[in-house]
């Protein structure tokens, strides 16, 4: 197909998170060879969440844009994530600990898993997490960058960030401004549609303008007012796998020391987040309301928080699932208007960065060819579904019977993509990935072992290797592990030494 030419325009509809990383980064790398760039943002509406939880590849995002990440962390009132401590998910009182990075001392240690699973046949107590850097720092509140040396256990390190989104979203705004994006602070009252094809054609605003573009990106929220109200694309609804529907969430005063880590404490009828922030916490209870009312809700989460509470609950509801496509004609949905996933494993963020990857390896001419958009809708929804699956283990693998939500969990069929992974785990230990999905093994294995779903075998190769060696080379790799923990700052007295702490 013959190329009709370059983009004349871009149209971003919503501000918040998703709206202001889609400005910045196309402003960054279109550099204005696809028109102007147009943010519409209502004043009306505002963001949802009290505090953001990110996976590594954030860092990845912020230098594509070229970001000082000690800027970055200052203007965001960020904290270091190494993790996320899981609590009461597959028995009450059993904690565990899914840290990012590697396990051992190397990163070539991929099969320690099956020496450990070795050793805890012969009587080894200690939790697989005791042998990774990121999960003993963060469990003693300690937290640092990467060293370069690649031979000190502390080049391990692998890290995210806790951090103001509205904060991020203001830091992006100035970014995106900056290079030129437009803002317009107004409402879409109208979406003008191509007679044609049903292609968008200019969106009208509030106040009589008339915003013509070639592609626009839906950043709207759960309304989706272009992917759904306009162009009826439809949605696949997960609810059978991830039956929780509510949220409430609030901010409360800091309490305790400050930890380098997110936390999920599971309660009867769904989980409890918190989030460290410098200046606060953010604090948010997802629940089914099948088997919850919002006032017991909110008098769970308000029972639950560390400090006072610093705003009234905000309460929200959602269907779990996606666009049954991401990107249709000429619109491309990013954000909670594309779809909604659990924010159990912090990939809100990450799935708007995947989506504007995919973008600018795919990105259209006029013609919008329809291979592009097939090609995008694959990627988008295998990512999407890789992620669900990850999210959903943390529901199915659980031995809780004390509240109709657990029992219901713990019995229910899951995807086949799921429940193969989980039986080739079960079965021999070993962790099956499709494709280029987000979750390392490493990833798969901290949550299938930390909800006790204790393989049948190991690999049997590890039984060339004498049992007490195995068991002293062990040994050895926790207390080196332990030794370069200890030796790591506490989380606050490392930002206050970077003077990243933003009074």
């Amino acid at each position: 197909m013959r190329s009709e030419g370059p983009l004349r325009g871009i149209a971003i509809v919503g501000g918040g998170t998703a709206g202001w990383m889609a400005a910045a980064l196309l402003a960054c790398k279109l550099r204005g060879q696809a028109g102007a760039i147009h943010v519409i943002e209502s004043p009306d509406i505002g963001t949802i969440g009290v505090g953001e939880a990110t996976i590594p590849p954030i860092r990845l995002f912020n230098d594509a844009l070229g970001l000082d990440e000690d800027d970055f962390i200052c203007a965001t009132r960020a904290t270091f994530k190494l993790g996320i401590q899981f609590r009461n998910w597959c028995r009450e009182g059993l904690t565990y600990f899914h840290p990012f990075g590697v396990h051992g001392t190397s990163r070539s240690m991929d099969a320690l898993h099956h020496y450990w699973l070795r050793a805890r046949v012969s009587g080894e107590t200690t939790p697989f997490e005791a042998w990774s850097l990121n999960a003993v720092a963060a469990q003693r509140n300690r937290c640092m960058r990467p060293t370069a040396t690649s031979d000190d256990p502390a080049s391990l390190y692998s890290y995210a960030f806790h951090f103001d989104a509205g904060l991020y979203a203001q830091y992006l705004r100035h970014y995106a401004e900056h290079r030129g994006v437009v803002r317009l602070e107004r409402k879409v009252v109208k979406v003008e549609l191509r007679e044609a094809d049903g292609f968008i054609d200019a969106l009208l605003l509030d106040d009589g303008r008339r915003v013509a573009a070639d592609l626009f990106i839906d950043c709207s929220g759960f309304r989706g007012l272009l992917i759904e109200q306009a162009l009826r694309t439809g949605y696949e609804d997960w609810s059978q796998w991830l039956p929780c529907d509510r949220a409430v969430a609030i901010p409360c005063a800091s309490a305790g020391p400050l930890t380098p880590y997110t936390r999920s404490t599971a309660h009867r009828a769904g989980w409890q987040w918190r989030i460290p922030l410098q200046h606060r916490l953010g604090n948010g209870h997802v629940y089914c309301s099948h088997y919850l009312s919002d006032d017991e809700a909110v008098a769970t989460l308000l029972a639950n928080l560390d400090g006072p509470a610093l705003s009234e609950p905000r309460l929200l509801g959602f269907t779990t699932g996606r666009r049954r496509q991401f990107w249709n004609r000429n619109c491309i949905a990013l954000g909670l208007a594309s779809g909604f996933m659990e924010p159990l494993e912090s990939t809100s963020i990450h799935l708007i960065q995947k989506g504007l990857t995919h973008l600018l390896n795919l990105f259209p001419d006029r013609s919008f060819a329809p291979s592009l958009i097939a090609e995008y809708n694959r990627l988008a929804i295998e990512e999407y579904e890789w992620i669900r699956d990850f999210v959903i283990l943390h529901y199915k693998a659980t031995v809780r019977e004390d509240a109709p939500l657990w029992r219901y969990c713990r019995a229910m069929p899951v995807p086949e993509s799921l429940a193969y992974k989980i039986e080739q785990f079960r079965q021999t230990g070993r962790v099956v990935r499709y494709g280029s999905e987000l979750f390392a093994a490493s990833n798969w294995i901290s949550v299938l072992l930390g909800q006790e779903i204790w393989p049948r075998h190991y690999d049997p190769l590890v039984d060339q290797h004498d049992l007490a060696q195995l068991r002293a080379t062990l040994q050895a790799l926790r207390v080196t592990i332990s030794a370069a923990a200890e030796a790591t700052p506490l989380h606050l007295d490392y930002l206050q030494r970077l003077r990243l702490i933003n009074a």
